[in-house]
């Protein structure tokens, strides 16, 4: 098929590649030059596994990316992945995708039929409510209306893709329904996903009510891992224990310092602003928050049982919100950076791939290109993102002034420092 892409993030970017890698012809579509650039030389624009390798491989081939909307005349499907950042009361802004629809509209004015999906993340009504009808006040009625949600998770995107446990196919009428199967049809035969096919705004509602669930979880078992820490218990020996209830599983039952990125923090705040709009309070989901925005300060805390943080030069081991991306929208880093500083410490930090990103966030302090180089002379150290290299760092504990390490991961196993003469905190065990 001849696929449209409007946007080229996180998900624009993944989801263009994999499209190209199914035997599709697409057109990536930005407004920045810079990242049309860089695909179209066969570069990734963001730093995730697996992507570059695919963006090399169609670059010039199957995958072509543009600045002009115009393109998409060409392709019979597209699909909108643009930015719906939060206002500052939690809801989303969609004024990025609005303009991004109104575009296509006017593109598709003359196109006898098209096909075009919602991929961003909006809250239930938006698309047949606000987006739908930009697009068809300029294109009309020949126009078909899918939503087809995301579940990529930063730093195994294209294999969350690849290798979806769901499909989900939001549309209006059944031709819409049969163009997302032709889409995804390599997809489907290859994998053998769950194909979930309902209404638009069920779709857009998925979403949601999944990455709530899966954030509620962990700040559930973050909750009950400031427990077991009160009661000097491991909570991750209580976590591999509850996790063989199938009715719980394993999954998303790591405690420590808390969820982050570009989803979770957004996603949640969004449908309990969109809920308090409809006069329900979610007290559930604002408790997950509660605790979630509580991890980072308990980690500070901890630390300073055992370091005198005025003065203090503490080394913050891990700045992306997770392992394997860059990204650091919503990292916990950034609260405990804050918290350092209000406590008169001098934070130092160390990530193997997202140091630039957080440089822009704290300009004012000290980053170095190791590890090691962050703890020679440290007063303290913490432990923010569970990076496999931070395993293997007990060695290195040495070099500080003091060793003192409050693990907010669970990345350095309690028995691996027990020799080192080191003091050792992990954050809910």
């Amino acid at each position: 098929m001849d696929i449209s892409v409007v946007g080229s993030g996180y998900v624009g970017t993944t989801i263009a590649a994999c499209f190209a890698d199914f035997g599709h012809e697409v057109t990536a579509v930005d407004i920045d030059e810079a990242i049309v650039s860089e695909i179209n030389n066969g570069k990734a624009p963001i730093h995730e596994p697996g992507l570059s390798g695919l963006i090399s491989e169609h670059a010039e081939g199957r995958l072509m990316a543009t600045t002009e909307y115009t393109d998409i005349q060409d392709t019979e499907v597209t699909f909108l992945a643009l930015p719906t950042p939060a206002n500052e009361d939690g809801s989303i802004d969609t004024s990025i995708i609005e303009t991004g629809a109104e575009r296509v509209g006017e593109v598709l004015a003359s196109t006898d039929s098209h096909t075009v999906v919602v991929k961003s993340t909006v809250v239930p009504g938006t698309t047949q409510e606000v987006l739908a009808p930009k697009i068809k006040s300029e294109a009309g009625e020949a126009i078909d209306i899918g939503m087809n949600p995301e579940f990529l998770r930063e730093g195994t995107a294209v294999q969350d893709f690849l290798e979806p446990d769901k499909v989900v196919f939001g549309t209006e009428n059944r031709s819409a329904r049969i163009e997302l199967q032709k889409v995804f049809r390599p997809l489907i035969d290859e994998v053998n996903p769950a194909v979930v096919k309902t209404g638009i705004s069920e779709a857009e509602m998925i979403k949601y009510a999944n990455n709530a669930f899966l954030a509620s979880k962990i700040s559930l078992i973050n909750d009950i891992g400031n427990i077991c820490k009160e009661f000097n218990i491991d909570a991750y020996e209580v976590a591999d224990a509850i996790g063989l209830d199938n009715r719980i599983e394993a999954k998303f039952l790591r405690s420590g310092v808390g969820w982050g990125g570009s989803c979770f923090p957004k996603d949640v705040r969004a449908i309990i602003n969109a809920a308090s709009e409809q006069g329900y309070e979610p007290e559930m989901l604002q408790s997950a928050v509660n605790i979630n925005e509580l991890q980072p300060r308990r980690l500070v805390e901890l630390l300073d049982k055992h370091v005198q943080l005025d003065g203090a030069r503490i080394a913050v081991l891990g700045l992306a919100f997770k392992p394997g991306t860059d990204d650091i929208r919503n990292s916990r880093a950034i609260p405990v950076i804050d918290l350092l500083q209000q406590q008169g410490a001098d934070p130092v930090g160390y990530d193997p791939v997202a140091v630039g990103n957080m440089t822009e966030q704290f300009p004012e302090i000290e980053y170095t290109r190791s590890a090691e180089e962050a703890l020679t002379g440290a007063d303290g150290a913490v432990v923010v993102t569970d990076w496999d290299e931070f395993a293997t760092l007990t060695t290195e504990f040495s070099k500080m002034n003091q060793p003192v390490i409050v693990d907010g991961r669970r990345i350095i196993e309690p028995d691996d420092i027990a020799e080192e003469d080191a003091v050792y905190e992990g954050l809910t065990w």
